[in-house]
């Protein structure tokens, strides 16, 4: 039996995830069957006939809050659609600045989950009751700020997405896709092999696999050494791995060398 991935958004905009479901990669993956989408407007399940979904916060400052009720309320219709589709226990995401740094490796976890709803905050965020009685987790996507958690939402969505069997056409993407390994990705090349007098790698079109593979292990690591050590900090490498980052520094610096002495 197939797998699908249900996914749930509760979002004032519920407009804006025409980006996921009707284009690339993730539109093409809902076409096939691969995952649904449903959204749900906390205005629908506003208690006024203004279809308020905010107020001020309680203790004064700037901005709005987004209401309780009408948000629990959309939380619980997503439920229960989930549970129609054969979800026994949809987890809830909210979209915040406050929660977990979304990684490859959160991804990897959420990928296993049958069904998702995502909360899509607004305006200075939501009743906090609200996250302590429907929401199972929060997650964000970087350390700034959004107008909105629709953006982050749609963000989730893409990574789960192409995680799922049959939504990329090369299984093999998957693999070697930056943080897979926690490695940041190697330089890709393609036609011309020369432009610009800048030559692709000779390594890249010997055809030598095995040569190929070491080549773009080593620049993996050459660039999350440079970029992003704190990936190999938390990572370790094997002696294979330690070889290769010596080899690329040292090629470095020759390099750094040669361009002086011109």
């Amino acid at each position: 039996m197939k797998r699908v991935l249900h996914v749930d958004v509760v979002s004032i905009f519920p407009e804006m995830f025409e980006a996921v479901t009707a284009f690339g990669v993730t539109g093409r993956a809902r076409e096939r069957g691969l995952w649904d989408l449903s959204a749900w407007n906390p205005r629908d399940f506003a208690s006024d006939v203004h279809r308020t979904v905010d107020d001020r916060p309680f203790g004064g400052g700037p901005g709005m809050v987004m209401l309780a009720l009408p948000l629990e309320r959309a939380i619980q219709a997503a439920r229960e659609r989930q549970q129609e589709c054969g979800v026994p226990a949809s987890r809830v995401i909210y979209l915040s600045p406050q929660g977990i740094l979304l990684t490859h490796r959160t991804v990897m976890r959420l990928a296993e989950q049958p069904g998702l709803i995502l909360v899509a905050g607004r305006y200075e965020g939501v009743d906090e009751r609200v996250i302590k009685r429907a929401v199972d987790e929060e997650i964000s996507v970087g350390d700034y700020v959004l107008t909105g958690g629709e953006l982050p939402a749609m963000v989730v969505i893409d990574c789960l997405v192409r995680q799922l069997p049959g939504a990329l056409g090369d299984a093999d993407s998957l693999q070697e896709d930056s943080f897979v390994d926690e490695l940041l990705d190697c330089p890709h090349y393609t036609r011309p092999a020369l432009y610009e007098q800048e030559l692709v790698p000779p390594v890249l079109m010997s055809g030598h696999h095995a040569e190929i593979r070491r080549w773009r292990l080593k620049q993996a690591l050459g660039r999350t050494h440079l970029r992003r050590a704190d990936l190999l900090a938390r990572r370790g490498m094997s002696a294979e791995e330690r070889t290769l980052l010596d080899e690329f520094l040292n090629e470095l610096a020759e390099s750094g060398a040669n361009d002086e002495h011109h």
